[in-house]
């Protein structure tokens, strides 16, 4: 149920229908952008904290959650361009861009192309360059461990959701109403009666192609900076369905390959932008604004109200 205290609407910008919400609030305009997979109602429990110093809104991307899902236009500059249009149609001249997950690819994108109209720039975990030799080789090292097939199974969206919670261990540490709204506008019931993600498969390649075929342009950043990278624990990965030696090889991977790699990313990150604020977060999660919402909150607003 949506009970957070929002605006629902929609604007047509650049040959699409884009779904935002507008929590209100006064000040410079505060716009979230959310990870691929998700869609504007992920910031509902944490958005509206920001009220009382900005303007609050989060945008949902073309083929996500209630905006349009054209089989094209998934590239970066059709997206970075998406933000901008949205932008001029509520007549934003500067925001501050909040982007969570998806690698930053809109944010640092964007404020290569249009950095005039950037105030400030956070990115809640970015700053995986997908599009490096290093991270292609890092997918062929993923342990080969087949996970529970979602699509095929359900027949109500309740079922799929309970699902969803419980078949990942971080699942379980980060749930709550925003995520359980956000993933009822990501799914629909199918003509044959099963729940299915509302994205093609056309549009997930689509995606996942930009995404991995991107280097995010963080020299090219001016504005200020704050990047939030969340440090997992070796646990993180680990799913109740594996059996001991398969959460023993989740283990394994995590601590000879992904913390290697997330060590590399923040001093990459360092190098590319060394007038960043950059936070750790230990015994962290994807979801850290949700996981590690107090200490997420106030390091943010230490950021945006430092002049």
């Amino acid at each position: 149920m949506d009970t957070s205290p929002h605006k629902r609407d929609f604007v047509n910008v650049n040959g699409i229908r884009l779904h935002y919400l507008d929590w209100g609030g006064s000040g410079p305009a505060l716009l979230f952008l959310a990870g691929i997979g998700c869609n504007a109602h992920i910031f509902d429990g944490f958005a509206p904290r920001f009220t009382d110093q900005f303007h609050t809104l989060a945008l949902t991307r073309r083929g996500h959650g209630e905006s349009d899902y054209p089989e094209t236009g998934y590239d970066i500059d059709t997206l970075a361009e998406d933000i901008r249009q949205f932008m001029d149609a509520l007549q934003i001249d500067q925001a501050i861009l909040v982007q969570h997950s998806n690698e930053g690819i809109e944010l640092s994108h964007f404020a290569a192309l249009y950095p005039e109209r950037v105030l400030k720039l956070v990115f809640l975990e970015p700053a995986y360059d997908r599009n490096s030799p290093k991270y292609k080789a890092i997918g062929e090292k993923w342990p080969d461990i087949k996970y529970p097939d979602e699509e095929d199974i359900f027949d109500n969206i309740a079922d799929f959701i309970k699902h969803r919670k419980k078949t990942f261990t971080p699942n379980a540490t980060s749930w709550c109403e925003a995520r359980d709204e956000d993933l009822r506008h990501q799914i629909k019931i199918s003509p044959d009666g099963k729940v299915v993600y509302k994205a093609s498969d056309g549009i997930s390649k689509a995606i996942t192609e930009t995404m991995s075929g991107y280097t995010p342009e963080y020299a090219k950043i001016r504005a200020p900076v704050l990047c939030i990278f969340p440090i997992r624990d070796n646990t993180y990965y680990v799913a109740p369905f594996m059996t001991k030696p398969q959460q023993a090889q989740m283990v394994e991977f995590y601590e000879t390959v992904q913390l290697p790699w997330t060590r590399h990313c923040i001093e990459q990150f360092r190098r590319d932008v060394p007038h960043a604020k950059i936070v750790e977060l230990p015994h962290s999660h994807t979801y850290f604004f949700i996981t590690q919402e107090e200490l997420v909150y106030n390091e943010m607003m230490m950021f945006l109200l430092d002049c």
